[in-house]
């Protein structure tokens, strides 16, 4: 074979119509092989000719889309510096498009000699045991697809997995459960579409593998938090096939769900690879140029830094690193017409020495770059190094993980010690965490659950982890719930407590979606999904964790339904800026008040009652700053939210007449939640006067819309939260 020689950029296999130009990164390789594998997988090699600043390159006329290659770095054997080039090891292309197959665990794929990672070089050779990358078409007929662009404030994102939503489906064809193909089935979108939802955020979908630990003990890597090609759509989920199949099923998923209004999201994992520690494989990147993609210890470069519990993190000071994942990031944007990203671990991006800086090149990148700057960006702001844990210190285009809004919603409906203040602030789009620094409510991706812990059944019904499924006697997981199991762990057929269960579901999932911010649903929780208490199911590819559409608790999704519904009809539920407990545009009425249980304002001494179970909050619709896209002015309904997480049933008093004079039933968790109750979010309700006293049932959300403006003009709103 002859190559010719070809060009440094773009890095990767990109194929041109006549051939393909193959192109890869490393400055401690002497030579880099291609290697390319016919239908018989027979193996034939030939060293890429030419080197551009430490770019090896070459190009092979006449060869197509479907070709199967791998790399063979020949370079220095020194772990005592943190070189671990190996020829023997076949590597994965770092912008392989598409992969096929998946890593066979043996001794060859492992660059080291058994048991010594420091000593000889493994002279085994790994291509029998490891995936081949795969040249990719890049043709799509994308016809008119358009990104939906969704207002933040109007976003309602949907946690989910591939797999996970239609492995189960009994109207998804089963051929294409479990795939990119099954998301756009019409029973999958019309479900989607009646919760409201206006992007799903999918769960890692880069190339990953399955551990060697976890599949010695017959379980997979099921949330595929352990990428090793970050540019290619992970092949198990295509009901195509592998040569680069994925590729095209991918987009096809994108296209129809942009055709229902729906943004994709990803979470993506640029914070460390399936490489692992010095123990692990080598597959990619450290045969390719270990000491730049990977943070290797300066004290002793045989081991890594490692600020995310995985092995290894990836080299963020490096400006290859950098690059790979901004090519990454546009690659899945202009070619695969994803909407935005949420980065997990992401305070490990923004590690340049040691601490977290989030004025890191990392940040400065994405700030300039004009693709990226422009789609959505969520962080998970934490790692599990020191100084990790930066809830609301990320860059203004930057929303995040709310891990404070989920840990106060928890806690003030399992009735923990805490002040209510705390609850108002979240309920409120948490200004003390983003207004300092020019950001808006939507900065705050709110959550009560996510794929990692509870789900929202097992939340309200267990009191502790149940991992033992996953083989670490139970070792592995968060002991930090915050859970409450009513009464009972787990299984009961104790009425009142399942009772009090569905009623404790319905208080979570209210306030999540009445709540100033982005709210984020977990997949599964509006069906009931259970994963019998265990908090990390990330390694089983089982019905644990795929959704149960055959029993789900449709009362609960119509519940869900509706209330998704009611927040989209009314704008004060999604503001775009924040409260200001004062008169708005020159109006003499405040935009929110709070009250306690005696229908007065609350003062600054009742925010502090660590006792406090139980708080009210007006709304007022009238008061909005914000204008519509057309410059046009927002009015909605005002509304009176009664939120008590007493274990007692308590009297509140509405308003005076100066803030209404008569208001109907928006919203009763306690009345839904009955056995056979239907849900009852604005569907033809009673109505009360001024001043009336109502009993709001222990545990439970009511909400009321005013439906006769208020006499006269309400008094400055006292000291709160805002």
């Amino acid at each position: 074979m002859h190559l010719w020689p070809g060009q440094p950029f773009p890095l990767g296999a990109t194929y041109d119509g006549n051939g393909v130009n193959f192109s890869i990164f490393s400055e401690v390789a002497e030579q880099v092989t291609l290697c390319l594998f016919d239908d018989n997988d027979d193996e034939t090699c030939v060293p890429l000719p030419e080197t551009t600043a430490f770019v090896h390159h070459g190009y092979v006329p006449g060869l197509q889309p479907g070709a199967r290659y791998g790399f063979r770095v020949h370079g220095p054997w020194d772990p005592d510096a943190g070189v671990r080039a190996n020829p023997a090891k076949l590597l994965l292309d770092p912008y392989a498009k598409a992969v096929e197959g998946q890593v066979r665990w043996d001794p060859a794929v492992f660059d080291h000699e058994p048991g010594d990672p420091d000593g000889a070089p493994s002279a085994l050779d790994s291509a029998a045991f490891v995936p081949r990358s795969v040249v990719g078409n890049p043709y799509f007929d994308w016809g008119d697809d358009r990104h939906p662009r969704t207002p933040w404030h109007e976003t309602v994102v949907y946690e989910t997995h591939v797999k996970g939503l239609t492995a189960r489906h009994p109207e998804v064809p089963p051929e294409q459960r479990g795939t990119y193909l099954g998301l756009t089935h019409p029973a999958i979108i019309e479900h989607l579409q009646q919760l409201g939802v206006t992007a799903v955020e999918l769960m890692p979908v880069h190339q990953f593998i399955h551990d060697g630990r976890l599949v010695e003990m017959g379980l997979r890597n099921y949330w595929g938090y352990n990428s090793i090609a970050y540019l290619a759509p992970h092949n198990e989920y295509s009901s195509y096939g592998e040569r680069g199949e994925q590729v095209q099923e991918f987009k096809q998923m994108v296209k129809v769900l942009h055709h229902h209004g729906i943004e994709v999201i990803l979470d993506v994992v640029y914070n460390h690879t399936a490489e692992g520690d010095h123990r692990g494989p080598s597959l990619s990147l450290r045969g390719a140029d270990n000491p730049a993609y990977y943070r290797l210890d300066p004290a002793d470069p045989r081991r890594y830094v490692d600020y995310t519990g995985t092995g290894n993190s990836l080299n963020m000071r490096h400006p290859h690193v950098l690059q790979l994942i901004m090519d990454s990031l546009r690659y899945w944007v202009c070619d695969m017409h994803v909407d935005g990203f949420r980065f997990d671990l992401a305070s490990t991006l923004a590690r340049e020495l040691h601490d977290v800086d989030k004025l890191s090149a990392f940040f400065d990148l994405i700030q300039q770059d004009p693709v990226i700057s422009q789609v959505k960006l969520i962080a998970e702001p934490w790692d599990v190094g020191e100084g990790g844990y930066q809830v609301g210190n990320f860059p203004p285009l930057w929303s995040e993980w709310n891990g404070r809004y989920r840990d106060e919603v928890r806690d003030f409906w399992r009735g923990a010690d805490h002040t209510v203040a705390e609850f108002g602030y979240r309920f409120t789009g948490s200004s003390d965490l983003y207004e300092s620094n020019g950001r808006t409510p939507a900065a705050s991706i709110n959550f009560v659950t996510a794929h990692d812990g509870f789900t929202l059944t097992d939340l309200v019904s267990y009191d502790h982890k149940h991992n033992e499924a996953n083989g670490e006697d139970n070792r592995d997981g968060s002991d930090d719930n915050r859970s409450w199991n009513c009464g009972a762990e787990g299984w009961t057929d104790d009425p009142q407590i399942l009772a009090l269960r569905r009623r404790q579901r319905r208080n979570l999932l209210a306030t999540l979606l009445l709540s100033q911010g982005v709210p984020m649903l977990t997949g599964g929780d509006e069906l009931g999904r259970t994963q019998q208490g265990n908090n990390n199911a990330y390694c089983h590819d089982a019905e644990l964790s795929w959704y149960d559409w055959e029993t789900a608790d449709h009362q609960l999704c119509e519940f869900v339904r509706r209330l998704a519904n009611f927040r989209h009809r009314h704008p004060v539920f999604r503001r775009r800026k924040w409260f200001q407990g004062r008169p708005i545009m020159g109006e003499a009425a405040t935009d929110i008040g709070w009250f306690t249980p005696e229908g007065t304002l609350m003062i600054a001494e009742n925010w502090q009652v660590s006792y406090a179970r139980s708080l009210a909050v007006f709304l007022n619709g009238e008061a909005i700053p914000s204008l519509g896209p057309r410059g046009e002015r927002i009015d909605d309904d005002s509304f009176f939210a009664v939120f008590n997480a007493s274990d007692e049933d308590l009297v509140f008093r509405l308003p005076g007449p100066t803030y209404g004079l008569e208001w109907s039933l928006a919203l009763d968790t306690a009345a839904d939640a009955a056995e056979d109750a239907v849900p009852n979010v604005e569907v033809d309700q009673p109505s009360w006067g001024a001043g009336t006293e109502l009993t709001v049932v222990s545990r439970s959300v009511l909400v009321l819309r005013r439906t006769s403006p208020e006499r006269g003009t309400p008094p400055p709103a006292a000291a709160g939260t805002s």
